[in-house]
């Protein structure tokens, strides 16, 4: 079975301690549902940088990765199945980028 980089762009921050919980909540439980689909799961990063033959852009991009989990699925259409519950999905702040890992 293959598996699946989810790639995320965009999501907040959490302003207060008590939306960084109910955040926690909400990405824990979505997790809970994947099961034992989520390889690794992952963690957000901080500031990107592009490498391009012209230098570093340091802004990241104009969609810069906030963060990945891998995770193992059938096809690629049941990973992004798996990517629509993502927290940032259902709220709207974000978005998951979802490509096969090339077994090299």
């Amino acid at each position: 079975m293959p598996d699946f980089i989810f790639a995320y762009h965009g999501g907040t921050i959490p302003e207060t301690q008590e939306e960084g919980e109910k955040a926690m909540i909400a990405w824990g439980k979505w997790f809970e549902d994947m099961g034992d689909a989520v390889v690794n799961g992952g963690n957000p990063v901080g500031r990107s940088m592009t490498v391009t033959a012209s230098g570093v852009t340091a802004n990241g991009g104009p969609n810069p990765i906030s963060g990945y989990t891998i995770v193992r699925a059938e096809t690629a259409d049941a990973a992004c199945v798996m990517a629509a519950g993502c927290p940032m999905v259902t709220d709207g702040s974000g978005s998951v980028e979802v490509a096969p890992i090339a077994e090299m």
